[in-house]
């Protein structure tokens, strides 16, 4: 409560249970406060939410819920819920609540609180706004989103392995003709929005009587140099611009 600068209701009065879970706060997640958990990018709502259900969990019809507003709780706490076996602070469940206050946010909600971190990784233009909108079903916490940006800033090393692709039936030679066919295409697409670069891709891909993925797939690479990303192949390309895109996939033709 002092954390949140609330004033502590007169019904609570168990400063040793506070004390126990700030110990194992700090003992086993390796955070010794809350502000700690904030800079790494959990929300506010997400650590009270949890440290609620530390040593108390709800009853009757509430016993399976895990989310609960601040109202919510206030609605439905009452102490025989409290547990007399000690608490344990899981770090897992917490970052697993904390993913879900993510998923809940508004679109325009995620990207305020996204875009510092966006900034920390990233200093070259790129659309935030596209970007956010795969990152939030990608995020559980907040810190986790400069590790996925390294390679809009520079594009990362590509082995031509990193093209081979069961799923996908790609192998290096096969993105070699997927990327040889695609370049003139994406050279002279003029809307450059991810819908129209993608309708632009299908096109293309049933011209050659291809999966989707076997065109696409081999993009993603190509822009990233990563396996995984936030956002397919034309998502990154519609992110960073038709010039980026354009420079990047012949880069990549040039070492295949």
């Amino acid at each position: 409560y002092q954390a949140f600068g609330w004033e502590i209701p007169t019904y609570i009065h168990c400063p040793p249970v506070m004390k126990d879970a700030q110990n194992k706060l700090s003992k086993r997640n390796g955070d010794a406060s809350y502000q700690d958990l904030v800079a790494k990018g959990y929300l506010s709502e997400a650590v009270m939410n949890y440290i609620c259900l530390l040593g108390w969990s709800p009853k009757g019809e509430y016993a399976e819920q895990e989310i609960f507003s601040l109202e919510e709780l206030i609605k439905i706490w009452s102490p025989d819920g409290i547990s007399k076996s000690p608490a344990i602070f899981d770090p897992l469940k917490l970052r697993a609540i904390n993913a879900e206050y993510i998923r809940r946010l508004s679109p325009e909600e995620f990207q305020k609180k996204a875009e510092p971190w966006i900034d920390q990784a990233v200093h070259t233009p790129i659309d935030k706004k596209l970007l956010c909108a795969n990152l939030q079903p990608r995020c559980e916490v907040l810190e986790d989103i400069p590790p996925q940006l390294d390679f809009f800033d520079a594009v990362l090393p590509i082995d031509a392995e990193m093209y081979r692709n069961k799923k996908q039936k790609t192998t290096p030679e096969s993105a070699k003709e997927a990327l040889t066919a695609l370049l003139p295409v994406l050279e002279a697409q003029t809307d450059w929005t991810r819908d129209a670069i993608f309708e632009a891709c299908k096109t293309l891909a049933e011209s050659m009587e291809k999966k989707n993925g076997w065109l696409l797939f081999p993009l993603g690479i190509a822009l990233s140099g990563k396996s995984r990303t936030p956002g397919g192949g034309t998502d990154l390309a519609a992110m960073m611009g038709k010039e980026e895109t354009v420079k990047r996939v012949k880069a990549a033709l040039e070492k295949l």
